[in-house]
């Protein structure tokens, strides 16, 4: 007799395509290891600010996601966009009465992928110095990072990862946030959400740590 493996499952919504190519091959990978307690279903829709999405759940079939997202720069249109979103989390919970939890990448979600290959603790100036980190952790030569967000190549970047990169990517993340708590880095707080304006920081390593834990890996 065939002992199926259970399912578990989670929401996320995200801001575009990279990420969710990305979850999308976690979880084909998560169910292709064999040493796997369960399988995953991670159920992904891309929503740049969640709120109408959220009202379209039912707290007792979905009673928690996870929103994944940027904080693309420090000026003021970058902070007021992120709030913006943080505004809609809040008012999601308030409305539906499901946990809304946020995964952020400060910068971008660049950093979270350079994490899979090496460490990237130093500050950028601006997004685009994110490029030659990308080249370098995936032996490629994009000449910018439109180019690397292409399908064909952002995934050609996912078939060089394993669940091991994966678990280097969150101890390396955790460190970064390690380091910005030993640094005295000031954390903010927005709609009851938390997060470093500073970067590199993150909290997508988060949700992946959980997927991981209790998938039994």
């Amino acid at each position: 007799m065939i002992n199926r493996k259970e399912t578990k499952q989670y929401t996320l919504t995200v801001e575009g395509n990279t990420e969710k190519w990305y979850f999308e091959w976690l979880q084909k990978e998560i169910n292709s290891f064999d040493t796997a307690k369960y399988k995953v279903k991670i159920n992904l829709s891309i929503q740049q600010y969640p709120l109408s999405y959220a009202k379209k759940l039912n707290a007792k079939s979905t009673p928690f996601v996870v929103h994944i997202c940027d904080i693309e720069g420090n000026i003021r249109e970058d902070i007021e966009k992120f709030e913006t979103v943080l505004s809609e989390l809040k008012e999601a919970k308030e409305q539906k009465r499901i946990e809304y939890r946020l995964g952020y990448s400060n910068f971008t979600f660049e950093l979270w992928m350079i994490l899979h290959k090496q460490n990237c603790s130093g500050s950028f100036t601006d997004r685009s110095k994110y490029l030659n980190p990308i080249n370098s952790a995936y032996d490629e030569n994009f000449i910018d990072l439109k180019t690397y967000k292409k399908e064909e190549n952002f995934k050609r970047c996912l078939s060089k990862l394993n669940i091991t990169d994966v678990k280097k990517a969150v101890e390396r993340s955790k460190r970064i946030m390690d380091n910005n708590k030993k640094n005295g880095n000031i954390v903010k707080q927005y709609k009851g959400f938390k997060y470093l304006p500073d970067n590199p920081s993150l909290t997508i390593w988060e949700i992946v740590e959980q997927i991981l834990n209790e998938c039994k890996i």
